[in-house]
């Protein structure tokens, strides 16, 4: 294809699907499935998952912010969406226009989007976010503040042109081993089901309680699942450590544009970091950081290529790097190379670069062609340069 001349990725929908049915099998009978797509779906596209995963029977879909939601819906995604993050109230007119669930996290937002509501003549369907132990947004349920927060939430749920449909929360370390992280996981929760028993003993209560991510959806299925999940990384074949045999859904690829011969002693890039201990056969890839190849994993990788692994040298720069193909006879200009997917691994590079996978998959750049696959056959192609 034309979009495989220079540096793409390649997405695997049946990997998606199949990922999605894999982790719908651990869930109770009922329980609903929340797919998270944002940050363009892990770097993936947002809309081409949402489609898959609605198509595959997801009943919800997450973002952080409204530009998200309203990318699905122009895209065609039908699924309920929820933003997970705070929307100013002067926007209140778009979230209902979009039909768009948005989260509340304190009593002044609640105020706010009451009156905006009113003002069009809607209602605004809303989750309420509890702050257990995240320290980022909604309502505090710790011990001091538990008092206050159910009265703050009471009186937001009860405002006219607000509906509450949901309440959540997000665990801190749910998905990190130990038992002082599956204590304070459960205390998490624990603070959770309280508050939502304490609202319920005071007549409110919600039709959706969700607050298990991909951590809890892996180590906590049978505690956490409540009414809904919201698995994110799990979906894209991440974060199980092997346990649930996910497939990865990325493949980042380039093709060697060029091969140098150099001779021992030959320095290599910026910083001369890299110096050519033998004979090198060098070939230059057409992929640096401008694409998401983090500077930080210069020297510190290979890339899967032929029948092996191309070491990578020398600092990796904004739109090319360099591997060595001295092992590798058979690779040359035009030979396919992959930076990470299905043979050179994304959790390795993660490590490799001090950060996680995540921000990888994040970081591939809006230029890098997304090339849409079933069955091994590319179908479609999202190409943001055009």
């Amino acid at each position: 294809m034309e979009q495989q001349k220079r540096t793409w990725a390649e997405i695997d929908l049946d990997s998606i699907e199949y990922n999605y049915r894999t982790l719908r099998n651990l869930l109770p009978q009922g329980c609903r499935f929340l797919g998270v797509v944002k940050a363009d779906a892990y770097g993936h596209g947002a809309v081409p998952v949402a489609k898959c995963l609605e198509a595959a029977g997801a009943d919800y879909l997450a973002v952080a912010c409204l530009d998200e939601a309203e990318e699905l819906r122009r895209g065609g995604a039908a699924l309920p969406i929820l933003i997970l993050g705070q929307t100013p109230a002067e926007y209140v007119p778009e979230l209902l226009k979009y039909n768009v669930t948005q989260s509340l996290g304190c009593e002044a937002d609640a105020a706010a989007y009451s009156r905006a509501a009113a003002s069009c003549g809607g209602t605004l369907k809303v989750h309420v976010k509890l702050d257990t132990g995240m320290s980022r947004l909604g309502f505090l349920c710790e011990d001091g503040a538990f008092g206050g927060s159910l009265e703050a939430i009471l009186r937001s749920c009860a405002l006219p042109n607000l509906a509450a449909e949901g309440i959540f929360t997000h665990f801190a370390v749910s998905d990190e081993p130990g038992e002082d992280c599956r204590d304070y996981t459960l205390v998490q929760y624990g603070r959770f089901m309280k508050m939502i028993g304490a609202l319920e003993a005071r007549g409110t209560s919600f039709a959706i309680r969700h607050c298990a991510n991909s951590g809890a959806v892996l180590n906590y299925t049978k505690e956490t699942a409540l009414d809904m999940v919201r698995p994110g990384i799990l979906l894209y074949g991440y974060g199980d450590g092997g346990r649930l045999g996910l497939r990865p859904c990325m493949r980042l690829m380039t093709r060697v544009c060029a091969v140098k011969e150099y001779p021992a002693g030959t320095a290599v890039s910026y910083g001369r970091t890299f110096t050519a201990q033998r004979p090198t056969r060098m070939g230059v890839l057409p992929a640096g950081y401008a694409d998401g190849l983090f500077r930080a994993l210069s020297n510190k990788c290979a890339f899967a290529a032929g029948g092996g692994f191309a070491p990578q040298r020398g600092r990796i720069c904004m739109d090319l790097c360099m591997a060595d193909l001295t092992d590798l006879p058979d690779v040359g200009v035009g030979s396919k190379v992959e930076i990470f997917g299905g043979k050179s691994s994304l959790d390795k590079l993660a490590l490799a670069a001090g950060t996680i996978p995540y921000e990888l998959l994040c970081a591939v750049s809006k230029r890098v062609p997304r090339v849409y696959c079933r069955g091994g056959v590319p179908i479609s192609v999202s190409d943001a340069s055009r």
